[in-house]
């Protein structure tokens, strides 16, 4: 039997402290309750497909779109096809993809697939989208490296339960593809995910999965100086350093990017950016150094150099380096 009041603690526990708790604790739960749901999204100006972020995108760098969305975005009207066919080659399948503020190429194509009884219409991103939307998706994005690693077997999504969304529109008066992250899985590790998500190591597991060639170089974006603690992978490279302060340039070869880094440069004392390449694995010291003093040469006759190398100077800022072949 429940009795007519609180259990009293020390007599001081009675149904006015009883409520308050209550209040408190709905409160909390309240907040909780706001903080995890997901609302849903009030901008929306076209028809929208709410797509699930699978492999589809990372690997085949593109996706189908079903027969209802085919008819509902009327995209026969504006993507006329040839006797059922519509390919990239062709001037009709070119179009534009609107992802987080940037826009980027497309195509739209159609075909009948041996295997299917209708026609099918796949809508293709350019490998800037496919990076951008692995940076944007990060845990659906590792977990398909993880497919990819164990061979594909079994069933991925029922080990690794999560899902992320993609809000995809059509404007039919500008023929252009909206893309918009509708529900993303924070990562454990944000920071930690999201630097290797665009890391050169990342991309070499990448390129085995996918089985792409040995001699490949793997570019990145420049970054402020700070970020170099995070760097991963960062081996065998192609270096340029900048000084954004006094317009310095200066270009390197390291073997460990974090390493060399971490050293004084007396040429380019206070440089504040940086960016590098990663050459082939299999590339030797003696072709490393070769490649970074046609680099300096080739900066040399564009930019104000140490040296009397002619130069176009299209820039105020200057090369940095002293030591350049004549």
């Amino acid at each position: 039997m429940f009795p007519d009041s609180p259990t009293v603690l020390n007599g001081e526990f009675g149904w006015g402290t009883f409520n308050t708790i209550s209040n408190n604790f709905n409160k909390v739960l309240l907040r909780k309750s706001q903080n995890t749901s997901i609302s849903e999204r009030s901008n929306v100006r076209n028809e929208m497909w709410r797509k699930k972020v699978d492999n589809s995108i990372f690997r085949y760098d593109g996706t189908t779109i079903p027969r209802w969305m085919v008819a509902n975005w009327e995209l026969e009207k504006y993507f006329p096809d040839k006797d059922g066919s519509l390919r990239k080659g062709d001037k009709e399948s070119q179009t534009s993809i609107r992802f987080n503020n940037e826009n980027f190429k497309g195509h739209l194509t159609c075909s009948f697939p041996k295997n299917r009884s209708n026609k099918v219409h796949r809508l293709w991103v350019s490998e800037d989208l496919k990076e951008e939307l692995k940076r944007t998706f990060v845990m659906s994005h590792m977990r398909d490296i993880e497919s990819g690693l164990r061979g594909d077997v079994g069933d991925i999504e029922k080990e690794i339960p999560f899902w992320e969304f993609v809000d995809i529109e059509f404007d039919q008066k500008n023929r252009v593809f909206i893309f918009t992250a509708h529900y993303k899985h924070e990562p454990l590790f944000p920071d930690l995910f999201t630097n290797l998500a665009g890391s050169p190591a990342l991309k070499v597991i990448e390129d085995e999965i996918d089985d792409k060639s040995d001699f490949r170089i793997h570019k990145q974006d420049w970054k402020s100086k700070d970020k170099l603690e995070t760097e991963m992978g960062a081996l065998n490279t192609i270096y340029t350093l900048i000084d954004v302060d006094n317009k310095l340039i200066y270009v390197g070869e390291a073997k460990d990017l974090r390493k060399r880094l971490k050293q004084k440069y007396p040429s380019i004392p206070d440089w504040t950016h940086y960016r590098y390449d990663v050459l082939p694995k299999n590339t030797s010291t003696e072709v490393r150094v070769a490649i970074e003093r046609m680099m300096i040469r080739s900066y040399a006759s564009l930019l104000n150099n140490k040296t009397n190398v002619e130069s176009f100077e299209i820039s105020s800022y200057r090369l940095a380096n002293d030591k350049i072949d004549k």
